[in-house]
């Protein structure tokens, strides 16, 4: 079997001292974590974290910076993500739209909130996204090259 790592994007998103999170189904049972997902074909990770964001919380995100990558392997073993965390923006809450499948729920949450279950956490870099992102990490989005097909986009 060919090893093949899975990149996914986070949205860090916190407004008036709580953090947007959602409550999802996985083959774990139900987890807490940012709004978060897979990069998909075509698309650079800023885009598709303003996708993941809109599509499992209904908000719309305009990421401004990187808070982190994160470099995640499975305790299964079945699987290795790489996570880069955004931070930015808070955009309209789209009321109504229907949420991205296995997403229960958008909430916003303390950090002592979030602390309180983590033993619910879809995996750990939920939690250092926040630390970091509250240690003040701050790294601008020009960090990221993006060569799509039409050239450099940053």
């Amino acid at each position: 079997m060919r090893w093949n790592p899975h990149v996914t994007v986070a949205a860090l998103i916190e407004r008036k001292g709580r953090f947007l999170m959602v409550e999802e189904e996985t083959v774990d049972g139900v987890r807490i974590n940012q709004p978060a997902g897979h990069l998909e074909d075509g698309e650079s990770l800023i885009e598709a974290c303003a996708r993941e964001a809109l599509e499992e919380s209904a908000h719309r995100f305009t990421p401004e910076y990187l808070v982190g990558v994160y470099h995640w392997p499975r305790p299964s073993g079945d699987a290795t993500y790489v996570r880069f965390t955004f931070a930015g923006s808070l955009g309209a809450c789209e009321e109504g739209r229907a949420l991205d499948t296995g997403i229960i729920r958008a909430l916003w949450m303390t950090l002592e909130e979030i602390e309180a279950c983590r033993a619910r956490h879809r995996n750990e870099m939920v939690l250092s996204g926040i630390q970091d992102y509250l240690a003040g990490r701050r790294f601008p989005l020009d960090l990221i090259r993006y060569y799509g097909h039409n050239g450099i986009h940053i």
